[in-house]
């Protein structure tokens, strides 16, 4: 009887999770390969989340006859969205805000099937307890959260590398077929077996079947852990992957993390040791904020993933510890995916939007820091305090020293530009820098301001072929550029020659205008192409051919990947 309920759950959160990396991997060389293109994509999922798990505590009063009836009728009305492939379409040209594009791509392609898998564990979790009432299902909530772990892992190691893209998307809707049978059957087994749930609840006393639901405070208390989780996750990944290392499917260590300190909370009470990882959190916090500024890969990246998790345990340990009745886990539910949701929202939308530099970790160890101090009592909130003080001042002096001396700081979706003047040998010299990676720049005396320097200097690669075809192949040229950074190469152009710069961040484009004077000041002719140069160069092809280049430079980074 119980076989039905953990096999459809835990397909669900398979295909939920699998489905990420199959739809990340066909859009992410669309949107730049940036990483804000995944942490976009978690908002989306987080959001679809959300409104799956208000959907379950919502159609809870509807009875159980047609609550089950919907359900099967949104399955079927799913199966029209096969295959879960996006259209070519959807491909961007340049000019459309990334994040409102890549939101409406996701809905268009996989929003149905992806809210009815959302709504799988909380709803059968629902059908289960309202059928066998004795039994308390939250450890189904851990085999969801093993299987989504499954599908994480598995995929770059046993889907990627053997299957193309339009190969996996079959084989996923093949198994989103089998998941909504499976689901249809268990809803029809449900449905007719709860007539012996209802005798059951009947039997009880009032006491026991009227369980007081939970207050205000509780449900702000399961809003905040979730959401400090969520925040943690996506602010750790966002620095990891964009400003110490571009390592492949980086990306996949913290969110498996995450997945994993679900499954151990929910699991069982004997894997949350609250003493031991409060411990853990006071020591590691202020450690995480003294090293914001750090780029070593072998010891901050470890540092923050073992921060993440910690951090991750308590904030779900503490989400057991205060879980309600099970009359009442649907809004329990609820409460955790807005909690995900919020900060999925709060750290890839309003972050960049509102922040000018990379600040939302230094804002997150903050919070999470003070969030332990409300969860501790006694002596240990003395000792959380203290270690709330220190993450604070490592986190303040680490945003002061982050925008130090810089002219200009600037933020868009691809990243974080800044400007900043210094002293080389004497000469003033403005530097372009794009997370923590300097993208070139210009000597500011007016006897060398037209020379480049740096790597793209005379001896540099670029130096050495400007030199090389200045003797075999005389003016006019025709010569593109992916990733313009300060535009140092447009110093290379003669007379004659044409200069065409693929850029896909509009800050770059204004801030080189505004900063650096190589596009002015270069003999040749300069064009900017705003977009994605891979897609720039295949409209190109597509709609009048062939530019002809006589030199095609590609040197488009986002920070140092």
């Amino acid at each position: 009887a119980i076989l039905p309920y953990a096999a459809t759950i835990f397909l669900s959160a398979f295909l939920l999770f699998l489905v990420q990396p199959i739809i990340a991997r066909q859009i992410l060389p669309w949107f730049g390969g940036a990483s804000s293109v995944w942490t976009t994509c978690l908002v989306f999922f987080q959001s679809a989340l959300l409104a799956g798990y208000a959907y379950a505590d919502a159609t809870t009063r509807l009875g159980s006859r047609r609550q089950t009836i919907l359900h099967a009728a949104l399955l079927l009305a799913s199966l029209a969205a096969l295959p879960i492939l996006a259209a070519e379409t959807w491909k961007p040209h340049g000019d459309e805000a990334p994040v409102a594009r890549i939101l409406l791509l996701l809905a268009a392609t996989i929003g149905l099937p992806y809210f009815l898998l959302a709504t799988t564990t909380p709803l059968l979790q629902s059908w289960y307890w309202r059928r066998f009432r004795a039994v308390v299902p939250y450890r189904l909530f851990a085999l969801s959260n093993l299987a989504s772990l499954l599908a994480l892992l598995g995929f770059p190691v046993l889907a990627e590398p053997w299957l193309d893209l339009a190969q996996l998307g079959y084989a996923w809707s093949a198994l989103y077929v089998a998941f909504v049978l499976l689901c249809l059957y268990t809803g029809w087994r449900s449905l007719a077996a709860s007539h012996e749930g209802e005798r059951l609840a009947a039997g009880e006393s009032a006491a026991a079947a009227r369980v007081a639901p939970p207050g205000a405070g509780a449900q702000a208390l399961w809003l905040a852990l979730a959401a400090m989780g969520s925040v943690m996750l996506l602010a750790v990944t966002n620095h990891v992957t964009q400003n110490i290392a571009s390592v492949p499917f980086l990306w996949v260590v913290p969110l498996s993390l995450y997945l994993l300190t679900f499954i151990l909370s929910f699991d069982h009470p004997r894997w949350y040791l609250r003493w031991l990882f409060f411990a853990a959190a006071l020591l590691l916090v202020p450690a995480m904020a003294a090293n914001i500024a750090s780029l070593s890969l072998h010891t901050a990246v470890p540092l923050y993933f073992a921060g993440l998790f910690v951090a991750c345990m308590v904030c779900h340990g503490e989400l057991v510890r205060a879980k309600p009745a099970p009359e009442h886990l649907t809004r329990f539910y609820l409460m955790l995916s807005l909690g995900g949701a919020a900060g999925a929202v709060l750290v890839a939308l309003v972050a960049p939007n509102v922040l000018s530099g990379y600040f939302e970790l230094n804002i997150a160890l903050v919070l999470l820091a003070l969030l332990l101090v409300l969860q501790l009592r006694g002596a240990s909130r003395w000792a959380a305090l203290a270690a709330a003080a220190v993450t604070a001042w490592f986190a303040v002096a680490a945003a002061i020293d982050y925008g130090a001396g810089k002219r200009v700081m600037e933020r868009d979706f691809y990243g974080v530009v800044r400007t900043q003047d210094r002293e080389v040998d004497g000469v003033s010299y403005r530097a372009m820098l794009h997370g923590a990676i300097m993208h070139g720049g210009q000597l500011l005396d007016v006897r060398y301001r037209g020379q480049p320097a740096d790597y793209f200097g005379p001896t540099s690669g670029y130096g050495r072929l400007f030199a090389a075809l200045n003797e075999t192949r005389p003016s006019p040229r025709r010569i593109g550029i992916i990733g313009l950074g300060a535009g140092v190469v447009a110093a290379y152009g003669r007379e004659g020659d044409t200069l065409t710069f693929y850029e896909i961040s509009p800050k770059v484009i204004d801030v080189e205008r505004r900063e650096f004077t190589f596009l002015r000041d270069s003999k040749a002719g300069i064009d900017i192409v705003l977009g994605d140069g891979r897609l720039s160069l295949e409209r190109e092809l597509k709609q009048g051919g062939p530019r002809g280049y006589d030199v095609l430079g590609i040197d488009a980074f986002a920070g140092d990947s």
